[in-house]
């Protein structure tokens, strides 16, 4: 069997970085895709490899077990969700309705170009080990935060009227994650109407009343 395959993944992945090499990409591709289908405890390293076309052995020399597998791709995914808002937020407009309007559009777009690494983020945080988990929430807990500064100070600057500040930004953080459970490309509606979408919803939810 070859060591490693040389060709870029069929299947791409936020999980996958530039540094990645071939072997490591075509492994966090397939391991993305076998964990979402059968679930991480009903997925084998063997399984993973067969799908990759490689030999186990391989994805050993690549990563340590199939709990650091998931541990890169639920790690990376919060990881790329984070930076990507954050530099939303930085080149947007310095007002809350335009940062509100970046930030829902970042979320949502990753979202629905990544369903399966969502699923699998919010189905298997249970397989992770203590210090794995506190690492994935952490980057969760940061994605919340940015929402939460931008409506608090949309509030502050008397853009936004709702007086759940808290609970209207972990309602839209929530609404936005959902997309991935359903959109699919091709579908009724194309990603740009979604994400325009729940930018208006959004802006609902945190009480913005257009001029």
């Amino acid at each position: 069997m070859k060591s490693g395959p040389q060709r870029e993944p069929a299947f791409t992945t936020a999980a996958i970085r530039d540094s990645d090499d071939p072997t490591a990409r075509v492994i966090l591709s397939a391991a993305v895709q076998m964990i979402a289908a059968r679930g991480y405890h009903g997925t084998s390293v063997r399984d993973i490899a067969g799908f990759a076309g490689i030999s186990a052995g391989s994805i050993y020399n690549h990563f340590g077990s199939k709990h650091e597998l998931l541990v890169t791709i639920l790690a990376r995914g919060g990881e790329a969700l984070v930076e990507a808002t954050e530099q939303a937020l930085l080149d947007a407009p310095a007002d809350p309705v335009h940062q509100l309007d970046a930030i829902v559009r970042t979320h949502v777009g990753v979202h629905a170009e990544n369903p399966l690494e969502s699923y699998i983020g919010n189905s298997e945080l249970r397989s992770l080990d203590p210090v794995a988990l506190e690492r994935v929430i952490a980057k969760r807990d940061a994605q919340q935060r940015i929402f939460d500064r931008v409506v608090a100070d949309g509030v502050r600057r008397g853009e936004f009227h709702t007086d759940n500040p808290v609970e209207a930004s972990r309602f839209v953080v929530t609404a936005c994650t959902a997309v991935a459970m359903w959109f699919r490309p091709g579908g009724r509606a194309t990603e740009e109407q979604v994400i325009a979408r729940y930018q208006a919803v959004a802006r609902d939810a945190v009480g913005h009343r257009a001029g």
